[in-house]
């Protein structure tokens, strides 16, 4: 239970207090229930994969962009993560602090800072993404296996309706 109620209670009380209202309730409750079912996913991976090795879900989607793209600009990272540039200056600074990756000014543009993993930020990642994927197969174990193509198809149909508006 994420709050003080319980979701049952928490759709109910809705339903209660809106009812007089000209509201689409299946709608409203596939967008609360996806809110809520990310904070719970990203609660839960926190805890059991990331605490352990003192990373906070903002600093290893950092670490993840990184890893992926590197070398990457920073205003990249933070288009990629999906936070503001100032969110993403303190976390660099943890994580260049942790000496997990470095910043450099590009050599073609001296405006921009350009991130690199470092072997130490590879090595991290390399031992945490599995325990982390441990935890994302644990997650959706609730979900049929034969169901999950599809919903991840439709998660990525809502995800680009509402990137391309």
């Amino acid at each position: 239970m994420a709050g003080a109620h319980t979701l049952n209670e928490t759709e109910r009380a809705v339903q209660e207090r809106l009812d007089s209202l000209p509201i689409d309730f299946e709608a409203m409750a596939a967008v609360s229930n996806l809110f809520r079912a990310a904070n719970a996913v990203r609660n839960h991976l926190e805890r059991t994969a990331l605490a352990p090795s003192g990373m906070t879900w903002t600093g290893f989607v950092v670490l993840w962009v990184v890893w992926i793209w590197s070398p990457i600009e920073t205003r990249d990272i933070a288009s990629e993560a999906g936070i503001s540039k100032a969110t993403l200056t303190g976390v660099l600074n943890t994580l260049e602090g942790r000496g997990w990756l470095e910043r450099q000014r590009s050599s073609e543009d001296g405006r921009l800072m350009v991130v690199t993993l470092t072997p130490a930020g590879s090595k991290l990642m390399k031992k945490l993404f599995p325990k982390f994927n441990d935890q994302e197969i644990a997650t959706v174990s609730q979900v049929a296996r034969g169901d999950l193509d599809k919903f991840t198809a439709n998660l990525r149909s809502l995800t680009r309706s509402v990137e391309g508006s």
